[in-house]
């Protein structure tokens, strides 16, 4: 079985973590109502999706 035989240093252990970190949420304008909203989901300002309205608002 594989053992190292030097005990990886705090600088290398972050340099070969650097990618691990969290994306960001991305973020689209709603074209019905310019409302932010996250892609390929329903606007909760407006109700619409893909050119349709799916959500009845009273509003």
């Amino acid at each position: 079985m594989a053992v190292p035989k030097k005990k990886t240093s705090k600088a290398k252990k972050n340099m070969r973590r650097s990618h691990h970190k969290i994306a960001g949420t991305t973020l689209i304008t709603c074209e019905k109502c310019g409302a932010t909203k996250r892609p390929h989901r329903v606007c909760l300002d407006c109700g619409d999706y893909n050119g349709k309205q799916v959500l009845n608002l009273a509003e």
